[in-house]
């Protein structure tokens, strides 16, 4: 069973292309801020305003993008994230202003929601009922993306080129991408139905709020546990920031292989399942890497293999509610996509600031034990998810049918 129809397989491929770039894209400022700071003699204060900027931009991208998509389309929203991103990335950093900068950044960080909800939307109207391997294999894209870009841009580094080159290469990049799009075929895709009855329905589903909260404590889970696991580690089992910088990588090599795997090898289980089985062990594993640090150094491997599982737990949870809120509402995808992609935007931008006040105010331990909390009602929200999406279900697959792309 192919994972999309062949008639969508080069749309599908050229979204792959975008969200690889999308994740690429997406590190770069974070691992070029030690020259950024070196050039432009930024506190972090200053910093954190550019670096806040950008999620604000992206919360409201993916709130706006939902809205913008189901009333003026795909190809549209699709453009203006390409095009805010390639403009953006084009300017940024040109020069130490702040204010310049966080309203370009606020730029880049719009066209990353538009692209997060096109993308999305676009891939469950490829998908069939029920089958998400299409969207996690697209959400594995952007891990690779993430992966990749670091790498690049320490090459780059390490050939004594300038740290802004990457930021124009990847502006140029996204704007062959952004002509390329008014060829790309997203008018076999359809359109949602605009109908103020389906708007009504929408509002009153409980899958619309479950994606968003099951998205907002996820989100604010994962992040949480990449940015402070390296901590973690270093302050109680006492390892170098070097291996601090590889349980990094431990978690986000788990969730890529999940992303990527899960589709290929699990290709029949369905979305609603696997999101319990997922969230669950990504609960566990997260408090099983809390557990692991009372035990001090002989627990150290198990920590490890705790940080792996927990990414791997974490794999296709986010692509999971997208494709179940899209099947839930198949008359208004793009505003139900929109609003679950905010709360996740709202829960990366709320959390780091929320976990980090506990953490400085009672403790690592404390601020890690919280991070475990949320992972565990991300949980518990995606098994209501999953079954108030099992309640949906006879009616979504039967709307699905009549408004099947033409």
């Amino acid at each position: 069973m192919p994972i999309v129809q062949g008639r969508h397989l080069p749309l599908y491929s050229a979204l792959f292309a975008v969200f690889v770039l999308f994740g690429a894209s997406l590190t770069l400022v974070g691992a070029i801020l030690p020259r950024i700071f070196d050039e432009f003699r930024w506190s972090y204060f200053m910093a954190g305003l550019v670096l806040a900027s950008g999620s604000v931009g992206t919360i409201a991208g993916a709130f706006v993008g939902g809205r913008l998509l189901h009333h003026r389309g795909v190809r549209l929203t699709a453009l203006l994230g390409l095009g805010l991103n390639a403009a953006g990335l084009l300017l940024f950093a040109r020069g130490p202003s702040v204010p310049l900068n966080m309203l370009l950044y606020f730029g880049i960080g719009l066209g990353q929601g538009f692209l997060e909800i096109s993308v999305n939307w676009s891939v469950v109207r490829m998908s069939g009922p029920g089958d998400g391997r299409a969207m996690n294999l697209i959400h594995g894209a952007f891990s690779i993306g993430a992966v990749l870009g670091p790498l690049v841009l320490g090459a780059l580094l390490a050939a004594d080129l300038s740290w802004s080159l990457p930021f124009r290469a990847v502006a140029l990049i996204y704007l062959a991408l952004f002509l390329a799009a008014f060829g790309l075929p997203f008018g076999m895709l359809g359109r949602d139905e605009v109908a103020a009855k389906g708007a009504k329905r929408l509002r009153r589903g409980p899958a619309y709020t479950l994606g968003f909260l099951t998205l907002f404590f996820y989100v604010g889970a994962e992040v949480g546990i990449s940015n402070w696991c390296a901590e973690f580690f270093v302050r109680t089992f006492g390892t170098s920031a070097a291996t601090g910088a590889l349980v990094v990588s431990l978690f986000w090599a788990g969730l890529l292989a999940g992303r990527l795997g899960f589709p290929l090898l699990l290709p029949r289980v369905r979305p609603e399942r696997l999101i319990v089985v997922l969230a669950t062990a990504f609960a566990l594993s997260t408090g099983l890497v809390l557990a692991s640090g009372f035990a001090g150094t002989p627990a150290l491997l198990l920590g490890f293999a705790a940080v792996a599982a927990a990414g791997l737990g974490a794999s296709c949870v986010y692509p999971s509610t997208i494709t179940l809120v899209g099947d839930a509402f198949p008359s208004d995808q793009g505003r139900a996509v929109g609003f679950a992609a905010t709360g996740g935007a709202l829960g990366a931008f709320v959390f780091p600031f929320a976990m980090s006040g506990i953490a400085g105010r009672a403790g690592l331990v404390a601020g890690f034990t919280s991070y475990a909390g949320v992972a565990v009602l991300a949980a518990a929200l995606a098994m209501a998810l999953a079954s108030a999406a099992r309640a949906a279900g006879g009616g979504s697959a039967k709307a699905g049918g009549t408004e099947s792309p033409s």
